[in-house]
């Protein structure tokens, strides 16, 4: 029988996503208000997709069963201070036949950090059409997972990274991304901004429906808003961005499981005025639209940062 250490049984697929369904997970704190725990070990600020998921969990609780989240649209007012719990209180705006909608507003130590409006619905059959198609791209059993290509960045940088940039990057994580196009930091070309990555959990986190809503509201955080800095050439690595997350829009269109392969496309159509607009549609690899996600964040160079040259 071989020995496990704690640090690898820690690390393990199953823990880590174990991990991700704590964290999601929300302890009552009076009538319609639910506390979350911050995330172990987390450092600066809070991951949006975090809050963003936390609360959509918490409406979800004052929503009777039968009624599934179909859309919810998110504000960032503050960043959020990783280390300290958030507590959501919940507004029951609306209970219909068909539909319900809730407001949440998310706080740490009485402190609004984020405003969010659900909304959720009775199942039902009815006109269906699909214009969006799944892209012509790699299937993720033929790319690399970004983790070992984060790895092999932290070994190459060496100490021109500081040690909290290297925990980031060799971090465990409890969902796997594999990018169509791996954005290399170090890179100055300017590149359309367009990104395609396939992604999943780990480990299954079981079959309870708004939890895999939920991980899927958290993956949705990543990979938008620099969409919108891919064609400046410019990077986070080297300080070159100042960027924060202003609003996050998502749509839920039909059920998934996030221990199942998903492809997440973003584009940019848009920036200015210091602010980047992105889209996201998330297919399932039979190439049904499980989700749709807007989100605008302010996006600015750095000061002292020179303009990117631009090729071709």
């Amino acid at each position: 029988m071989t020995n496990t250490s704690a640090d690898e049984a820690a690390a393990s697929p199953q823990a880590l996503v174990q991990g991700l369904a704590d964290l999601l997970t929300l302890a009552p704190d009076g009538e319609d208000a639910f506390t979350g725990q911050p995330q172990p070990g987390g450092v600066g600020r809070v991951f949006g997709g975090q809050v963003i998921a936390q609360a959509l969990q918490a409406a979800c609780a004052t929503v009777s069963p039968e009624r599934v989240a179909h859309s919810l649209h998110a504000y960032f007012l503050r960043g959020g201070e990783e280390g300290r719990p958030i507590r959501y209180r919940v507004e029951r705006q609306f209970d219909g036949r068909s539909f319900a909608s809730r407001r949440v507003v998310a706080e740490q130590e009485g402190t609004a950090i984020l405003t969010m409006s659900a909304g959720f619905q009775r199942p039902e059959d009815g006109l269906h059409h699909q214009q969006a198609e799944l892209p012509n791209v790699p299937g993720p059993e033929s790319l690399e997972p970004d983790s070992v290509r984060m790895r092999r960045v932290a070994e190459r940088l060496g100490d021109a990274i500081t040690p909290a940039q290297r925990a980031w990057m060799l971090r465990p994580r409890p969902i796997e991304f594999r990018s169509v196009e791996p954005r290399d930091g170090r890179s100055r070309d300017p590149r359309p901004p367009l990104a395609h990555a396939w992604f999943r959990a780990v480990a299954s986190p079981g079959d309870d429906p708004a939890l895999h809503r939920a991980i899927i509201a958290y993956a949705s955080d990543f990979m938008l808003l620099g969409t919108s800095a891919l064609p400046h050439g410019l990077s986070w690595t080297r300080g070159e961005l100042v960027s924060a997350s202003l609003d996050h829009a998502l749509w839920f269109h039909h059920p998934a499981r996030v221990d199942e392969w998903l492809l997440y496309v973003c584009d940019s159509p848009w920036s200015g005025g210091g602010r980047g607009f992105n889209r996201g549609q998330i297919f399932n690899a039979a190439g049904r639209l499980i989700a749709s996600v807007a989100q605008e964040g302010v996006i600015r160079r750095q000061r002292g940062t020179p303009p990117a040259t631009r090729t071709g």
